[in-house]
């Protein structure tokens, strides 16, 4: 069956021997670190909302506001088409791909936690930065910090939770991450709606409480367990153990523990964890983890619709309290999908979740393309028929991707690599996505301007090619340990021709691999 080869639980080495049970703890502990998604959606949500602003615009981009104000009796895909406008939005993740890397080090040497505690700084002082910013300039250095502060919580939350989790719920514990987005998403238009009406300084409510979700992970990071994962790593084997039987609520961990011992040792070996990426044994993980999925959550097209939707609705003719009240429905739409696949991914699978909405989100976008391409764009304002079914269809889309590749799109990353390179694993991770989540901020409004309608007809294209990249290489990684994910290659129907017996390598890196 293409793509759906995986190993049964006679493959897996010590698997069935894994006990546990939810402990209060245990979920203290994936709580306070899923407050790192808070961070990133409230960003989200908080930044196209703040830039449709017209106080906003008066203040740091006159021009703009004068084309808004010539423009406003009529519908217009190029209102908004200007790139230091759009440079707000993603001088932060240009400063996020950079950063990751340094927290990948940091991940590895001190632990996740270390790098927790780092992104939730960092984002503080930029929110403070925005709040009292007085020109441009200030505003790229306030986003830059926060930059760093998603580049370090990104890169460190979705391990810490696929490390924490038992195998079997780790889907629905790791999810925690998209949910905690989603609701900063649906917290910081929330937060727009209200401010707008605050003249003229309701823009700087809207970015400074972002300092709100940052204290709160930095104080409550304080408190918590480093994973047993990474204290093994880092050879506190005593200490490790210790945390391990705290969060699974048993001392019978012997076969959990013994099996991170081994994937430490293996570690250990590897002197150089980005290096080892390119063995033939990590291919898998590199072209699928590192590269494949980042890059795909971002040309849904899910992330233009986010950063710019009170602008995206103010074009097509939504005033403003409107189209930031068709904001909050719509990120509403992305609470719901995340709840829905916390409640269902470790029963039905990440393949069928990825498969199914791919297929959904791929018939929206061709039904927001043809609509516009027939009622958009002739300098009139859209009938409000017409608007509603567009806010309909981009709620279905949300909820399409709220249980789909917005969450799975940091779940399955995090299961995939081996420990030895997870680290350095996850830091592609995150920047590929930040690569990606950058030119799709800086590119869409000019997009949107010159491509028209034809900018969802490619986003369309894109959701059909990932759909079928996911049917054809994704082994379904549901309830198996995250220590014994690499077997799933070895018995896979494509990978296995590549990755063998799991021995071979390119004489990169490692045990096998070092040169004699």
């Amino acid at each position: 069956m293409a793509g759906g080869a995986f190993a049964d639980g006679a493959t897996l080495k010590r698997a069935h021997l894994y006990e546990y049970k939810t402990t209060g703890y245990f979920i203290f502990s994936c709580l306070v670190a899923a407050m790192g998604g808070s961070l990133f959606g409230y960003d989200l949500g908080v930044s196209g909302g703040v830039t449709s602003m017209d106080d906003f615009l008066k203040k740091f981009f006159p021009q703009v506001y004068r084309r808004k104000q010539q423009h406003l009796h009529e519908t217009d895909y190029c209102k908004y088409d200007n790139q230091i406008l759009t440079l707000f939005t993603s001088s932060l993740y240009f400063g996020a791909l950079i950063f990751t890397f340094a927290a990948s080090h940091l991940t590895r040497s001190k632990g996740r936690k270390a790098s927790i505690i780092c992104g939730a700084l960092s984002f503080f002082f930029g929110a403070i930065i925005n709040a009292f910013a007085m020109n441009v300039a200030m505003l790229i250095i306030g986003r830059l910090l926060l930059g760093v502060g998603i580049g370090f919580s990104n890169q460190a939350v979705p391990l810490y939770l696929s490390e924490m989790a038992p195998a079997k719920t780790r889907g629905r514990y790791n999810q925690l991450f998209q949910l905690t987005t989603c609701l900063g998403i649906l917290v910081a238009n929330l937060v727009n709606y209200g401010t707008e009406k605050i003249h003229p300084w309701g823009w700087r409510l809207s970015l400074g409480s972002a300092t709100i979700p940052a204290i709160l992970m930095g104080l409550g990071a304080l408190f918590l367990p480093e994973t047993p994962n990474s204290l093994v790593e880092q050879g506190k084997l005593e200490e490790g153990r210790k945390v391990l039987e705290k969060v699974r609520g048993t001392t019978n961990v012997d076969a959990e523990f013994a099996d991170l011992i081994d994937a430490s040792n293996e570690a250990k070996a590897i002197k150089h964890p980005f290096r080892n990426l390119l063995t033939r044994k990590n291919r898998p993980q590199l072209i699928i983890g590192a590269l494949g999925i980042p890059m795909f959550q971002q040309l849904t097209g899910m992330n233009s619709i986010l950063f710019y939707a009170p602008v995206f609705f103010q074009s097509l003719g939504f005033g403003s309290g409107t189209s930031l009240y068709s904001s909050v429905i719509t990120s509403g739409a992305l609470v719901v999908g995340a709840l829905t696949s916390m409640a269902l991914v470790d029963k039905y699978g990440r393949r069928t979740f990825f498969i199914e909405a791919s297929i959904e989100m791929f018939c929206y976008m061709v039904a927001l393309a043809i609509t516009l391409a027939l009622k958009f764009g002739q300098g009139v304002t859209l009938p409000k028929a017409i608007s509603v079914f567009l806010v309909i269809i981009i709620c279905l889309f949300c909820f399409a991707y709220g249980r789909s590749w917005g969450p799975l799109g940091w779940l399955v990353p995090s299961e995939l690599f081996p420990l030895e390179t997870r680290s350095a694993g996850q830091s592609i991770v995150v920047c590929v996505n930040m690569i990606f989540t950058a030119l799709i901020a800086q590119c869409f409004l000019v997009s949107l301007c010159h491509l028209r309608y034809g900018i969802f007809l490619i986003f369309a294209g894109l959701v059909a090619f990932m759909g079928s990249f996911i049917f054809f290489l994704l082994p379904e990684t549901k309830q198996v340990p995250i220590e014994e994910i690499y077997l799933l290659f070895q018995n896979h129907w494509f990978w296995k021709k590549i990755v063998g017996d799991g021995t071979n390598d390119d004489g990169l890196d490692g045990k096998k691999g070092q040169p004699n």
